[in-house]
């Protein structure tokens, strides 16, 4: 049984321009790469590097994201995909079991985090001529605001939502629960987002929204928990010395924003992947996001507790 509180959640796809629509999801990544390349703009003044310098980081960082949070997940929680749908895994298209454009669905943030590390490795070499510790140190302040909004973008997309609760802060996620199919079957639509419409404010289809469970909004959840995590490294970086002390920020920022999502994921519906055959093989069942978190957080320990003075070349 639900609460009177319980929201319904049914929002549109996004801004329909009329020849095209901006979805919120994509527009959450856009928000957060220009946001992160403010915040940069900002350090980068701070510690007299040019804008030159600022621009090729952003494009190192944007494929990097895309690239690995893409690869993580296929890696992760899909691998099957190689063998079954090769292309897909490259391109915002699926080819079985019929051609479709998708856009590019199913990332994973421990794939970006990888990546991005792997390329930042790159871009202090060849680009900044700063250690590599540097550089990660200062890109962990956008990278977690940029945390924040992708999963918000993700809640519009109504995607990676929490198991079924009847506390008051429930969501009833309409496009979760019900299938375009079933949707447009029970309602007789010929649009999906009418059919749904029709079922989230249409009397006639009170039965059918009733047997809709709410759940725990995971997403929004794990968005507040990086929002901590980004105003402790701001504040850290900006107000205290502990820039100065190479590696520390990197490690806060792994330890905090893996613990918040090691700790969300009790309330997340399974998304697959590696989280059985561990479980099975160590008698310790934690989700594919909680193993993957372990490594990161525990990285982020040790780099704290052994930071010290930065070198300021290389």
């Amino acid at each position: 049984m639900t609460t009177a509180l319980n929201i319904v959640w049914n929002p549109s796809e996004g801004i329909d321009l009329g020849f095209f629509v901006i979805r919120f999801y994509s527009l959450m990544f856009v928000v957060a790469f220009v946001l992160g390349w403010y915040l940069m703009k900002k350090i980068f003044e701070r510690e007299n590097e040019t804008i030159e310098k600022l621009d090729t980081l952003f494009i190192y960082t944007f494929f990097a994201t895309l690239i690995g949070a893409r690869l993580g997940h296929v890696i992760f929680y899909q691998s099957e995909l190689f063998r079954e749908d090769f292309w897909a895994v490259f391109l915002p298209i699926r080819t079985k079991p019929e051609f479709e454009f998708t856009g590019f669905s199913g990332l994973a943030s421990h794939g970006a985090a990888i990546a991005i590390i792997i390329m930042m490795y790159f871009y202090s070499k060849k680009v900044i001529h700063r250690p590599l510790l540097w550089i990660l140190d200062r890109i962990v302040i956008p990278v977690a605001s940029g945390a924040i909004f992708v999963r918000l973008g993700n809640f519009f997309n109504s995607e990676i939502v929490g198991h079924e609760t009847n506390s008051a802060f429930g969501i009833k996620f309409l496009r979760d629960s019900i299938k375009p199919n079933v949707a447009l079957a029970e309602t007789k639509a010929n649009n999906i987002n009418v059919a749904y419409n029709e079922i989230a404010t249409n009397p006639q289809y009170e039965a059918i929204l009733q047997q809709v469970p709410a759940k725990h909004p995971a997403q929004l959840y794990e968005a507040i928990g990086y929002v901590i995590v980004f105003a402790v490294v701001f504040y850290l970086y900006w107000k205290t010395e502990a820039r100065e002390k190479s590696g520390y920020l990197l490690g806060v920022f792994l330890v905090l924003l893996w613990t918040v999502r090691f700790i969300v994921e009790y309330v997340k519906e399974s998304q697959g992947g590696i989280e059985k055959e561990l479980g099975d093989y160590l008698g310790i069942h934690l989700s594919t996001g909680q193993w993957l978190s372990i490594p990161f957080i525990i990285i982020g320990l040790f780099l704290m507790f052994n930071a010290k003075k930065k070198v300021n070349s290389l």
